[in-house]
C-alpha cells in the first residue's frame, strides 16, 4: 500500500479519524493574563465586551512602524514562504489605516459572555435566535482562526428570515474560543488537548440549558466536535464537518479497492498539493514554546506566519485577497496579538498526540454530514469516511477553500440548513 505524506501529516488524519474511531469586562485581563475570576461565582454566565485598552494598540502600532524585515529572493514569489512586498503593505495598512475600534463595535453586535468551566475562564458567543424553538448549534473553530471567522454566518443562522430564509431553518448559535485562543483562559497544564476541549463545550452546552444539540466544526474544530459526538450521541442530534479525516480503514486488504478513481486522484492531488506546506505544522507539533516567543513579540512576524497559512488554504487563483479583505485578516491576527495567544493556541498541536483521551476509536453513530470544499488540506474517499461515520449527507462543493464560513458563507449557510433541516 502507499505512504502519503509525512508523520506529522498523519496525525492531522489520524485526530480527525481517529477521534471518531456580573457585568461586562474589559480584555486587558485576558490580554494579560489577570484572574478576572475570583469575586464571581464560578458557574455564572457573566455578559463580555470587547474592549481592548488603549495603551495596547498604541504598543502595536509603534512596533509595527519598527518591524525589521528580511532579505528575499528576488523575484520568488510566494515560494519561500509570506511574500515580502505583501507583507510590508499588509503591515502598513496595519499600522496606519486598520481601525480596530470598528471592528470592536462589529463584534460587540453580538451577546458574548464568560463563564468558568474546568477551572477555565471559557469565552463564547451565545446568539439565540428569534424563533424560540431553533435548533441549539455549537460550532467551533480552530488555528489560525478564531470566533471571527463566523461573523457573516450567525446573523443568517440565528435570524434565517431577516436574510431571505425560511424561520424552520433558524439556529441558536453558540461559538466558544478554544481555550488557549481569544479571550479564554489558557490551559495551565500539560496534555490539554481536541479531549479535554469536547468535555468543556459539552459542559458549556449543558450549562446553557441545551439537552440536545448540533455541533458544526473545521479544521481542529472537526477534531473537538468529533469528540463531543463520540463521547454525548444521546445529546448530539447531528455532526457537521467541513474538514473531515478518514484514513483507509483498518483491516481491509486493498482499501482502494471499490474506490472510484476520481476521488483517488482528488485525494492524491490534495496530499501533493499540502506535502511542502506543513512545515508551520512540525514546528507547533515539536516546539511551540520556541516559536512562541517570535509571535508573542513581533506583530509583523505574527502576521507572516499566520497569512502564509491563508495563502495557501483558500481557493483563491487571484490571490487570498479574493476572497478576504484586509479587515478581515488583521481583525483575526489583531485579536491573538492584544490576547497574547499565540503561544497557548500553537500547543495544540503538541498537546493533541500526547493528551490522554484525544485519539478514541471506534465508529461515530451520530448522522454526519461531510462538505468538501475542493482546496480542503485533505480530501479522503467517500468509502474511508463511511467507514468511520454515520454519512447521511455528502456535499461536494463547486469552490472554497480551508476557511469556509468565512470565504464561502452562502455554501456554509446553505449546507447547514439542509442537514440540520432534514430531520438528521
Amino acid at each position: 500500500m502507499r505512504r502519503l505524506g509525512q508523520p506529522w501529516f498523519w496525525m492531522v488524519v489520524i485526530a480527525l479519524s481517529a477521534v471518531s474511531c456580573g457585568g461586562s469586562e474589559t480584555s486587558l485581563m485576558a490580554s494579560t493574563g489577570q484572574d478576572a475570576t475570583a469575586s464571581v461565582d464560578p458557574t455564572a454566565i457573566r455578559p463580555f465586551q470587547v474592549d481592548i485598552p488603549e495603551p495596547v494598540l498604541a504598543d502595536l502600532r509603534e512596533r509595527l512602524r519598527e518591524t525589521r524585515y528580511p532579505d528575499e529572493i528576488p523575484g520568488s514569489d510566494w515560494d519561500y514562504g509570506t511574500n515580502l512586498a505583501y507583507l510590508k503593505e499588509l503591515v502598513g495598512y496595519w499600522a496606519d489605516e486598520f481601525d480596530w475600534r470598528a471592528q470592536e463595535r462589529q463584534i460587540n453586535g453580538f451577546d458574548h459572555f464568560k463563564t468558568v468551566i474546568d477551572d477555565l475562564d471559557i469565552h463564547f458567543i451565545h446568539q439565540r435566535s428569534p424563533v424560540e424553538d431553533a435548533t441549539p448549534l455549537l460550532i467551533s473553530h480552530g488555528w489560525p482562526g478564531s470566533f471571527l471567522e463566523f461573523m457573516k454566518v450567525i446573523g443568517p443562522l440565528t435570524d434565517p428570515v431577516a436574510h431571505g430564509g425560511n424561520a424552520r431553518d433558524a439556529f441558536h448559535v453558540v461559538v466558544p474560543s478554544i481555550p488557549g485562543y481569544g479571550f479564554s483562559d489558557k490551559p495551565r497544564e500539560r496534555g490539554y488537548g481536541p479531549a479535554q476541549m469536547g468535555d468543556i463545550f459539552a459542559k458549556l452546552m449543558e450549562r446553557l440549558g441545551y439537552e440536545r444539540y448540533g455541533v458544526q466544526g473545521g479544521d481542529w474544530g472537526s477534531v473537538i466536535t468529533t469528540r463531543i459526538a463520540a463521547e454525548h450521541p444521546d445529546r448530539v442530534i447531528g455532526l457537521h464537518l467541513n474538514l473531515i479525516g478518514a484514513g483507509p480503514p483498518p483491516g481491509v486488504e486493498d482499501p482502494e479497492a471499490g474506490v472510484p478513481a476520481r476521488e483517488l486522484e482528488r485525494m492524491r492531488e490534495r496530499d501533493a498539493f499540502w506535502a511542502p506546506e506543513q512545515g508551520y505544522f512540525a514546528i507547533q507539533g515539536t516546539k511551540p514554546q520556541t516559536i512562541g516567543y517570535a509571535l508573542n513579540d513581533s506583530p509583523a512576524g505574527l502576521a507572516a506566519w499566520i497569512i502564509d497559512k491563508v495563502h495557501v488554504l483558500c481557493d483563491c487563483p487571484g490571490g487570498h485577497e479574493d476572497k478576504f479583505t484586509k479587515d478581515e485578516l488583521l481583525a483575526n491576527i489583531t485579536l491573538y496579538w492584544v490576547t497574547e495567544t499565540p503561544t497557548s493556541a500553537a500547543r495544540i498541536y503538541y498537546e493533541s498526540g500526547r493528551g490522554q483521551g484525544n485519539f478514541l476509536t471506534g465508529y461515530i453513530d451520530v448522522p454526519t454530514a461531510a462538505a468538501l470544499f475542493p482546496k480542503e488540506i485533505y480530501l479522503p474517499p467517500r468509502k474511508w469516511v463511511e467507514a468511520r461515520y454515520n454519512i447521511v449527507q455528502w456535499t461536494e462543493m463547486p469552490r472554497g477553500g480551508h476557511f469556509a464560513a468565512l470565504e464561502e458563507p452562502e455554501l456554509y449557510i446553505e449546507d447547514v440548513r439542509k442537514f440540520f433541516g432534514s430531520g438528521s
